[in-house]
């Protein structure tokens, strides 16, 4: 069984800015040494967040269906499983089964108009 990892190493190109629609979210999968890596990035006009692809409440993935982590008006990051709501800025939990929880972060940037981890 492979790992799954939490963090990736800075520098991974992962496509063009174009492949996340503003407004969406998209999901990557990283194959590295150590294992796996499941993340997810929202973007927002010119502004990415990532995030590790894990519900901190139950530590499963946060999509049912590939690619749909925001509510239906894509304000919230929603878990499809428990229904738990989380702030795009900050990944704070802001309703549901998660109080006080947060999602963990992936740190992602736009370089050259490329989707970069940093």
């Amino acid at each position: 069984m492979t790992a799954r990892l939490t963090e990736t190493p800075p520098g991974i190109t992962l496509g063009a800015l174009e492949l996340v629609t503003d407004g969406s979210a998209r999901n990557f999968v990283i194959e590295m040494r150590a294992g796996r890596f499941h993340g997810f990035v929202v973007r927002r006009g010119d502004t990415l967040t990532g995030y590790v692809d894990r519900c901190p409440h139950m530590g499963v993935p946060m999509a049912q269906t590939l690619d749909e982590y925001l509510t239906g008006d894509g304000t919230l990051i929603q878990c499809s499983w428990h229904g738990a709501l989380f702030r795009i800025d900050d990944g704070a939990c802001v309703g549901g089964p998660c109080a006080g929880a947060r999602l963990n972060p992936w740190p992602v940037q736009v370089r050259d108009g490329m989707i970069v981890t940093a």
